[in-house]
């Protein structure tokens, strides 16, 4: 589990603050509420019926590294994906040797929370979270892919949080029908969130899923769809196990 700029961030819109929901930080992703997509509650519930059925595959052969180094700079920006999301999601940004390396921030709010973190680097406050976790994708369909498109995942902004650590570690590889955020008013953009992923990368989803995402999006009516992120091949030069 677990958090741009360089060129990535042109490409991401700007998810408009929604009824119920809470409000992002910026620049079309998770840690921003999400990026402007199409339509409001319409297209991001299209997007969930558009979505493959299919049960929970076995996780029989899932590890962190078939996913790659962690926060590879597959945006070749000169600074790793942690940072980028930090950077991203994080007020008040201090960093240490230039403009790359992150050592202090705040997270005002904490969208899984609502709490107000301060980070620190080298001290565990903050998280940065997969909003549809590695694992969860490989049993709904990354085992089955090839190794720069689970690279691709794995640091795309489009699927990256910054978020309060304790809370985040309660949550596993849960998708929507097992795991929501504590905080009410950011699940629609959560899971929101994690059907742009999913539709993004052709993951597939379980009924329980299907009918708690749908649950949760119904109130939410101007919910859009967030688009961006990253392209969906990492490339060539990084390698996975």
């Amino acid at each position: 589990m677990a958090r741009l700029r360089g060129g990535a961030v042109a490409a991401v819109a700007v998810l408009v603050a929604v009824a119920g929901c809470k409000s992002g930080q910026n620049k079309g992703t998770p840690g921003a509420g999400g990026g402007g997509g199409g339509g409001g509650n319409g297209a991001v519930l299209a997007a969930v019926d558009a979505l493959t059925v299919k049960g929970r595959a076995p996780k029989t052969g899932y590890s962190r590294t078939r996913f790659g180094t962690a926060w590879a700079d597959t945006d070749a920006n000169s600074c790793d994906t942690r940072d980028d999301i930090l950077k991203r999601d994080l007020k008040d940004v201090k960093f240490t040797g230039g403009t790359c390396k992150v050592s202090y921030g705040l997270l005002e709010p904490d969208p899984y929370s609502g709490k107000d973190i301060t980070y620190r680097r080298g001290r565990s406050q903050v998280d940065i979270d997969h909003v549809v976790p590695l694992s969860d994708a490989w049993q709904k369909g990354a085992k089955y892919w090839d190794a720069s498109k689970r690279i691709a995942l794995a640091n795309d902004p489009l699927n990256l949080i910054a978020v309060d650590a304790s809370t985040n570690r309660g949550k596993g590889d849960g998708d929507a029908a097992t795991w929501l955020p504590p905080n009410g008013r950011y699940r629609c953009t959560y899971v929101a969130a994690q059907v742009a992923v999913k539709k993004k990368y052709g993951l597939w989803v379980t009924a329980a899923e299907k009918a708690a995402m749908k649950k949760v999006l119904g109130g939410c009516p101007a919910q859009k769809l967030p688009t961006g992120g990253n392209p969906t091949k990492a490339p060539e030069r990084f390698r996975a196990r």
